[in-house]
C-alpha cells in the first residue's frame, strides 16, 4: 500500500477513535424544546434488596445539565466519603467512594431542579427510588405539600429524633426529599423512628438551614413511625422568613435643604412613622433639633423621608438619630444613627397627589370603604378636614372622618355605609396643603369613584367534615391572584358560609387557632415552636358575580 494511502487510513482511524472518546452532545436545530426531562430507568431497580455494588445508575429521557443534576441529587441516609460521577450520553453512573453500610435502606431522590441541556426545562416532579443492603426494604413514608408562591424545588429535611432536639437544624438531615412543581413531596424508605420534618428553601443547597438566608416551614407536630405506624400523610408546610435581625439605617442624604432621604435595611413598623421617634444632632455645635415630618416614600417601604424643623448647616457634621427602629416581627434596635450628607439646595416644589388606593374611577364596596391619598411631601394638618368635601354627584354631603398613616398620607373614611351603585367625589384645593417651606399647589384635586351594586357580590357555603371545636378552627377564603385579599371567620359548627365576597378565583383553607389571635402562626425554628395545624381544600373555587357556590364539602385533615 502506498505511503500516502496508509497515512489517510491512519488519519481516518484516529478520527473515529477520537469521535468515540469525545463527550457526546445533544443534537441541535428543530423546534424549541418545551418538554421537561424525566428519569426513564435506574439501577438498581426500585426496592432492590441485598444490594452489594459500589455504584448506581440513572438514565434520563434526554441530555441534562450535569451541574443541575449533582445539586439536585440527594441520597438518604447520608453516604460517607462522597461520590464520583461519570456520564455516558444521557446516563450517569454514581460511584460510592466508601462501602455502603449493612442492613440499611437507602433512598435516592432526584430533585426537580434538574434541567435539560437544550432549553433549561426543569423536571416536572422529583423522582425517587429505594434499595437496601439488607434483606428487607424499610417502607415507612411521610407525604405532604408545601404551599408557597413558588413551591417547586423546596427541600424537605427529615431528622431522627434523639436527645438533642433544638440543635437539629445545625446539622445535615438524616433524609432529604424535594418538592415538584405542585409542592408535593414524598419521604420514602424511612426506618423505624420518631421524626421531625422541616421544609427549607435552601439557597446554597448545603443542607444546613441558614436563618438569615433561607425560607422555612415549621411542622405542627413530630411524627412517630414506630411498630405498625408506617405512613403519615398531609404533613403540610407554609414557608416564611424567620427574621431575627432588627432594622438599621443604611444611608442618609439630603435631596434639598428640607428633605432627608434615608434607606433602611428593611421596612419598619408603621407605628414608628412619627417625628417624636427621631431627632437631628449637629456634632459641630453639639445642638439637637426636631424632625417636623416623616413619611414612607411611596412604593419603596424601606425608604423614609424626613423633613427637619430647622435649617441644617451645610458646613457642619449632622446625624439623624432614631429612638428605636422596629420591624413587624418586633425585632428592634435602640438609638441607631446615621451621618447625613447635607444640602442647601432650595425646595420650590409644590405639593401634589402621587397615588390613591383605590385608583381613580374605581368601583369599591359601599360597606365601610376607605380611601387613601398619597402626597409627595408632608403638610400642615391642622383644620385640614374643613377644606375637604365628600359628596355624591348630586351634591349630597357624606359625613366623614380623616386620619393619617404618616405625614404624607391622608385616609378618608365615611362615618356610615355609602349607597350601592352610586357615584361619589372627594374634592380639595391643593393650596390648602402647605409644606414646611410654604410651598402649595394651585389646583383643585378631585377623586371620583363609584360603589358596586350589591348584586355584584358572590359567596360560598358548605359543610365541614371532621369538625372539632377544640381545634378552635378558623376558615380562610383567600384570593388566588390578588395578594392581600382574603376573608376569614371562626367556625363553631359543621356548617359555614361566606357572603359579600368579591368575584374571583379563591382557595379555601383552615387553621387551628391555638393562641386565639385570629392569625395563622408559622411557628419558629430555634428554639422550636410548632406551627398551627392547617389544611387546604383540594379544588380552586371560581366565584362568579351574583352566584353563590353551595354544598362545598371540606374535610379537615
Amino acid at each position: 500500500m502506498a505511503a500516502k494511502s496508509i497515512k489517510k487510513l491512519v488519519t481516518l482511524i484516529l478520527l473515529i477513535l477520537l469521535a468515540g472518546c469525545a463527550n457526546q452532545l445533544p443534537p441541535g436545530g428543530g423546534e424549541v424544546d418545551k418538554i421537561p426531562p424525566e428519569v426513564v430507568d435506574v439501577y438498581p431497580p426500585d426496592e432492590t434488596i441485598n444490594f452489594d455494588d459500589d455504584y448506581i445508575e440513572i438514565e434520563f429521557s434526554e441530555y441534562v445539565d450535569k451541574r443541575s443534576f449533582q445539586e439536585a441529587l440527594f441520597i438518604s441516609p447520608f453516604i460517607e466519603g462522597g461520590l464520583d460521577f461519570s456520564w455516558t450520553s444521557s446516563t450517569v453512573t454514581i460511584e460510592f467512594k466508601e462501602k455502603l453500610k449493612k442492613d440499611i435502606t437507602y433512598t435516592v431522590n432526584v430533585g426537580s431542579d434538574v434541567v435539560d441541556l437544550n432549553n433549561k426545562n426543569r423536571m416536572a416532579n422529583s423522582y425517587s427510588f429505594t434499595f437496601s443492603t439488607g434483606n428487607k426494604i424499610d417502607r415507612r413514608m411521610i407525604t405532604g405539600r408545601v404551599y408557597a408562591e413558588k413551591p417547586e424545588g423546596v427541600l424537605i429535611y427529615a431528622y431522627r429524633l434523639g436527645t438533642e432536639t433544638d440543635t437539629l437544624l445545625k446539622a445535615k438531615p438524616d433524609y432529604v426529599s424535594q418538592t415538584g412543581n405542585t409542592g408535593d413531596y414524598e419521604l420514602k424508605g424511612l426506618s423505624e423512628s420518631n421524626y421531625r420534618i422541616f421544609a427549607v428553601l435552601d439557597k446554597y443547597r448545603d443542607l444546613i438551614y441558614d436563618l438569615d438566608q433561607d425560607l422555612i416551614g415549621i411542622p405542627c407536630k413530630d411524627i412517630s413511625l414506630i411498630a405498625d405506624d408506617t405512613l403519615f400523610t398531609n404533613m403540610n408546610f407554609k414557608l416564611f422568613k424567620a427574621d431575627t435581625t432588627a432594622p438599621r439605617f443604611l444611608k442618609g442624604i439630603m435631596t434639598d435643604k428640607k428633605h432627608i432621604l434615608v434607606t433602611l435595611t428593611e421596612e419598619i413598623d408603621k407605628r414608628l412613622l412619627k417625628p417624636s421617634n427621631y431627632l437631628l444632632f449637629d456634632s459641630t455645635t453639639n445642638e439637637k433639633s426636631q424632625v417636623q415630618y416623616v413619611y414612607q416614600k411611596y412604593g419603596k417601604p424601606a425608604e423614609l423621608i424626613f423633613v427637619p424643623k430647622d435649617k441644617l448647616n451645610i458646613d457642619n457634621s449632622v446625624y439623624l438619630i432614631a429612638d428605636v427602629l422596629k420591624d413587624t416581627l418586633e425585632n428592634k434596635y435602640q438609638n441607631d444613627f446615621i451621618h447625613l450628607t447635607i444640602s442647601d439646595r432650595p425646595d420650590t416644589s409644590a405639593i401634589n397627589v402621587i397615588a390613591t388606593e383605590p385608583k381613580q374611577n374605581s368601583s369599591i364596596d359601599f360597606v365601610d370603604p376607605k380611601i387613601i391619598i398619597y402626597f409627595d411631601d408632608g403638610f400642615e394638618k391642622n383644620d385640614i378636614q374643613k377644606h375637604i368635601t365628600f359628596t355624591d354627584t348630586f351634591g349630597n354631603e357624606v359625613p366623614f372622618k380623616i386620619n393619617f398613616d404618616d405625614d404624607a398620607t391622608l385616609v378618608v373614611s365615611p362615618l356610615k355605609d355609602l349607597k350601592a351603585d352610586k357615584d361619589y367625589i372627594i374634592k380639595f384645593n391643593l393650596n390648602r396643603f402647605i409644606d414646611s417651606e410654604g410651598n402649595k399647589g394651585d389646583s383643585l384635586y378631585q377623586f371620583k369613584f363609584n360603589t358596586i351594586s350589591g348584586l355584584d357580590f358572590t359567596g360560598v357555603s358548605g359543610n365541614i367534615g371532621n369538625f372539632d371545636n377544640e381545634l378552635n378552627p378558623v376558615l380562610v377564603l383567600e384570593s388566588y391572584n390578588r395578594k392581600g385579599l382574603q376573608y376569614q371567620k371562626k367556625i363553631t359548627n359543621e356548617n359555614f358560609e361566606f357572603d359579600r365576597i368579591e368575584a374571583g378565583k379563591y382557595f379555601l383553607w383552615y387553621y387551628s387557632d391555638t393562641d386565639s389571635n385570629f392569625q395563622y402562626d408559622f411557628g419558629w425554628p430555634q428554639p422550636l415552636k410548632y406551627s398551627e395545624r392547617f389544611s387546604v381544600y383540594g379544588d380552586t373555587l371560581k366565584l362568579k358575580p351574583r352566584w353563590t357556590v353551595t354544598d362545598v364539602q371540606f374535610n379537615l385533615k
